[in-house]
């Protein structure tokens, strides 16, 4: 068994250096140059299709959401840098993304994607893995779709802000469905009681 099958939550996120779109210009970006920063980095199909401006616009259109806890947010697929610009440079009206507040990264050789254990090997494309790395490079939280549907940028908002509580408030836990706001829970069989006896 290779490293990348058993890619896991509590693991480093696998490091890369790729050619990205960003502002209309080719830019390098490394993963390891984000370190004290929060990370969303998400997997698509292909540029040019259905689902994904879709999602690539509505995590374009909250970026401020994001970037006000600390986050960057970086968008992958298996598509050239050149795709990349024709997309960006295209209407959304007419099937583009245009001009995105995070860059698109290319991953034409697929190796982010075969690190990640997103790569759908017959098909030559990605699932749509979304992960959240923390500020210390390593991975909080995985999730993948299949290819037929898309993912929440409000559970993503939460879910990355849940990790932040509990990584700024060691002695505390989050229950489902927590909202900034709402109460904690302390993991402790006699302490969780209050949340217990509150709720």
């Amino acid at each position: 068994m290779t490293d990348h099958e058993c890619l896991r939550v509590g693991q480093a996120a696998p490091d890369f250096t790729a050619t990205a779109v960003y502002d209309q210009e080719f830019k390098t970006i490394k993963l390891s140059d984000y370190r004290g920063k929060y990370v969303v980095l998400f997997f698509y199909p292909l540029d040019f299709t259905f689902v994904c401006p879709t999602e690539i616009t509505a995590f374009s259109d909250r970026y401020g959401d994001f970037k006000s806890i600390n986050t960057e947010i970086l968008g992958v697929s298996v598509d050239s840098q050149f795709s990349h610009l024709a997309w960006t440079q295209t209407d959304r009206k007419s099937g583009g993304v245009g001009d995105l507040n995070y860059p698109l990264v290319a991953d034409l050789k697929k190796e982010i994607s075969i690190a990640y254990n997103v790569l759908v090997p017959e098909e030559g494309l990605s699932l749509r893995g979304l992960f959240i790395i923390d500020k210390d490079g390593m991975i909080q939280h995985a999730t993948i779709n299949n290819l037929a549907f898309g993912r929440s940028v409000d559970e993503t908002l939460r879910t990355l802000q849940a990790i932040q509580h509990v990584q700024s408030h060691p002695d505390e836990v989050c229950p489902a469905g927590w909202q900034p706001g709402d109460q904690t829970m302390n993991p402790d069989p006699v302490k969780s009681k209050v949340y217990f006896a509150s709720v």
